[in-house]
């Protein structure tokens, strides 16, 4: 008895239209986008795993782009391969019999059935600790929106950005804590994040209705998990959405301790980060963002490890609203978030917040 052993690669069949040119010395499938189409739900449909190839696609196509994300309607796209997306197809004399071939990686339930598995990058974190907190949930919904006649909050949206910046460190090693929780939600796509109130606090703690005591056991949450990894790498980053008049289009913005040099120099990274992206992807629009300290704050004055409080937009702004509802849009946040910690982390120092 003998094998034989070959691949076939995982192409989606609805797409029509669909042709074929040369990227580099691979052969690439080239799609046309439809109304509607994102660069995470077109790679998708493509049988391509949207968070590995995302990177490659937006290289690939960087000229046929708008603001460096946006498809076209109607343009054609190349898709990246994806080589480890195949189907092994076993032959013999006496059985037929196929095997899914699957990306390696970790499975977190937390991020939804879609984006459960978190596919390695790098180790350029391990051993790093990283709390995220995103604003509100449970009771308060925070700032609220309304969008084409429905209404949309601040911590659905702070929530979605922060699952996804989990993924990427720990795509990269970190040990990342997740304080504020929603078991059922995981990681969406869609444009309308439903509300709900189920959020709960790490590990499973109800959120309290008073305002106060919500922050206090954040606070003393993010504190007592800092007392035990004592003598590791650790940091905050809290994630909220602001609620200013209608017309304050405001860029991303961060906050730190004024007293910690640590925290200081997470928000500046980061801040750096945004500077250097907008200038390669966005050349003709100024970044206004800051880093700045703020004390008064009582989560950036509360807790220990180094931190940074951002601030992704103006809610009830129409051009910040475009910037949370997309999901390629939260997506690049929450990478350009993740790259900006990976050089933070370059040079950091293990101590404490003073």
């Amino acid at each position: 008895m003998f094998l034989h052993r070959f691949r076939v690669l995982l192409l989606s069949g609805f797409i029509m239209g669909m042709a074929f040119s040369s990227y580099g010395q691979d052969s690439v499938q080239v799609v046309v986008a439809e109304r509607g189409d994102g660069i995470l739900s077109l790679l998708r449909k493509q049988g391509v795993n949207p968070y590995k190839h995302y990177d490659d696609f937006i290289a690939m196509n960087m000229d046929n782009l708008r603001d460096s994300i946006h498809l076209y309607e109607g343009r054609k796209y190349r898709i990246p391969t994806a080589p480890l997306d195949t189907v092994d197809v076993v032959d013999s004399l006496h059985k037929k019999s196929k095997e899914i071939k699957t990306v390696e990686g970790k499975q977190y339930a937390i991020f939804g059935k879609e984006h459960a598995t978190v596919i390695p990058k790098s180790e350029n974190l391990k051993g790093a600790v990283y709390y995220l907190v995103s604003g509100h949930g449970g009771p308060d919904p925070g700032a609220m929106a309304n969008y084409a006649g429905k209404m949309i909050t601040e911590d659905e949206y702070a929530y979605d950005i922060t699952l996804r910046l989990a993924k990427e460190l720990i795509a990269h090693g970190a040990l990342v804590y997740i304080i504020i929780r929603d078991e059922n939600d995981g990681i969406r796509d869609g444009r309308i994040l439903e509300i709900d109130h189920d959020e709960v606090a790490y590990p499973n703690e109800v959120i309290p209705l008073n305002q106060v005591a919500r922050l206090k056991q954040r606070v003393d949450i993010v504190n007592d998990l800092y007392r035990k990894n004592k003598g590791r790498y650790q940091r905050l980053i809290v994630t909220h959405v602001d609620s200013r008049s209608q017309g304050q289009n405001i860029d991303v913005f961060f906050y730190h301790h004024k007293k910690s040099k640590n925290g200081k120099k997470l928000a500046e990274s980061i801040h750096r980060t945004f500077e250097k992206n907008y200038k390669k992807y966005q050349p003709n629009r100024n970044y206004s963002g800051t880093f700045e300290d703020r004390t008064s704050l009582y989560l950036v004055k509360k807790t220990h490890p180094a931190m940074t409080f951002i601030e992704v937009g103006n809610i009830r702004n129409k051009k910040d609203q475009r910037r949370i509802l997309d999901a390629d849009n939260r997506q690049a946040l929450a990478k350009w978030i993740s790259e900006g910690i990976l050089l933070d982390h370059e040079s950091g120092e293990i101590g404490p917040l003073r």
